[in-house]
Formats: structure tokens, C-alpha cells, sequence
């Protein structure tokens, strides 16, 4: 069953942004009307990150403290060649948002601060506050968290806190579960999914600038096309409605597991200055 369903982007928005700045949001973006062969052709555009010789961030990742089940994930999340991409460099302030009880991220960046004399703050809250002082953060990181406040007016005041708690030149780190681009965000975000158009939006209204994207995160079989949504997918691997209903055949959870973690944007953006 179709869980989302396509919408135009407003012309107004677009008109709205200058034509370089229109250039830079929609260049690459996935598409309702993407063949595979155009899927594949723009995702070997993207430049791959070059892995930095970061012998702390790789003992870190290759911890045996950390869980297992975080460890079995690597393969699909990536972290050397994500933190790489989003700039990650030893010695700085680290603000985590939300990063949940069980921590994936945290367990590689809580670790990484530590031995490189930086710092790492988890913010679940941040319009409570940022753990940081105006200004003096190096790197925010945003993992899968937009689809939620896209659904309640969070995404503009959330926007807001980072850029005031990043020093200039600091980055917005962000990993998020990507529908095609084109679809009305009030639709597809109860989903988990968001366009990445209306990401890259979002940062740029509060003040950022779009510095790259990267593929590293995408996943070709996802079509976005599951009963409970993103969570349908590992790690969630959601099989059933909370009161039982609409359980998935053991064949249909196989299809599903086979799929794996959902297709993600992978974007950095920068704080001017």
C-alpha cells in the first residue's frame, strides 16, 4: 500500500530563492520521475569523501566497548566515511542532538572527544539549551531526527538554536531518511521520510549554507513503500499495528530485512563567517 503521495513543490518557493541558490538546492536531487539508469548516473557524480589518516576516530569505531549491535550496523551506516565527509576533526566541540537512549552515534563521538582533548555534548532539548556557550560549537549533528519536528513546527526553531550555538565556520552535520523530492512534507514526514529539497530549504532559511552532499548513505532498494513506514526497515523492523493488526507473513518480513536501512540524505552545511 502507498503510504505517501506526490505533491508539487510551491513555484513560489522556488521563486522565492535565487537562481544560483535554486542551482545548488535542486542539482542532484532525486526525482519522482528518476529511472535507475539516471538514479545510478547522479549517484556516480557524487564525490566520495577522502578518509583522513585519523587514527583516534578509527580506534574509537573499532572499540570493543561498543555494542555489537552498533558494530553489525557499521557496514550500513558508515561512520569513518560519514564523520570524514562532515568534517569531524580531533580537538572539538561536539553537540549531538538527540541522540537517544541507545546511543549509536554517541558511542563512537562520546569516546573520539575524549581522546582528542574535545568535547561532546548530547542535547535532547535544545530549545532548552544548547550545553554550549553562543558561538562556540565546531560541529552540530542532526541523525534522523528532521521527520519529527517536520510533523510539529520544530524544524525552524531547531534551525535557529545551532546556528546561534556554532562558532562561525562551524557545521551543521545532517543524516536523515529521504523520500523522492516533490512530495508535500506534511504527507510523507509521519512516514519518516523527508525531500531532501525541503532539508537543504530549511538550513538555508536559517542561515546556512549547503557545502555538500553525499551518496554515502543512499540505499537503492528502498522505495519507500512499507505498511508501518521507515520503521518497517532495520533497526526498527516494525512487523505488526501497536494493538496487532496487519502483521507481516514471516515472507514479508524476509522482504523487508532484505531491504536494509532506509535510503538516507548525507549533508553538510556551514555556518558562515
Amino acid at each position: 500500500m502507498r503510504l505517501i503521495a506526490p505533491v508539487l513543490i510551491s513555484c513560489a518557493l522556488l521563486a522565492a530563492v535565487p537562481a544560483a541558490a535554486q542551482q545548488a538546492t535542486r542539482l542532484d536531487l532525486p526525482t519522482l520521475g528518476e529511472t535507475p539508469a539516471q538514479r545510478v548516473a547522479r549517484r556516480a557524480a557524487m564525490t566520495p569523501p577522502v578518509l583522513q589518516e585519523d587514527e583516534a576516530l578509527q580506534a574509537a569505531i573499532g572499540s570493543d566497548t561498543r555494542p555489537d549491535a552498533d558494530v553489525a550496523r557499521d557496514g550500513q551506516r558508515r561512520p569513518l566515511e560519514t564523520l570524514t565527509f562532515w568534517g569531524l576533526n580531533p580537538g572539538t566541540t561536539i553537540v549531538e542532538i538527540e541522540p537517544g537512549a541507545a546511543g549509536w552515534w554517541r558511542n563512537i563521538l562520546q569516546p573520539y572527544a575524549a581522546a582528542t582533548g574535545g568535547t561532546y555534548v548530547g542535547v535532547a532539548k535544545p530549545l532548552e539549551g544548547m550545553g554550549v556557550a553562543d558561538g562556540t560549537a565546531d560541529i552540530v549533528i542532526v541523525a534522523r531526527a528532521l521527520h519529527n519536528w517536520a510533523r510539529d513546527g520544530r524544524t525552524e526553531p531547531y534551525l535557529a538554536a545551532f546556528f546561534k550555538a556554532l562558532k562561525p565556520g562551524g557545521i551543521l552535520a545532517i543524516e536523515e531518511q529521504r523520500s523522492v523530492d516533490g512530495i508535500n512534507i506534511a504527507t510523507v514526514a509521519s512516514t519518516g521520510y523527508v525531500p531532501e529539497s525541503y532539508v537543504i530549504h530549511a538550513a538555508q532559511d536559517a542561515g546556512f549554507v549547503l557545502e555538500a552532499r553525499s551518496e554515502l548513505n543512499a540505499n537503492a532498494k528502498d522505495d519507500r513503500d512499507h505498511p508501518f513506514g521507515v520503521w518497517t526497515l532495520p533497526p526498527a523492523r516494525r512487523s505488526a499495528n501497536r494493538d496487532g493488526t496487519g502483521a507481516l507473513t514471516p515472507e514479508q518480513r524476509a522482504e523487508y530485512d532484505a531491504i536494509g536501512e532506509a535510503d538516507r540524505m548525507t549533508l553538510r552545511f556551514r555556518k558562515p563567517g
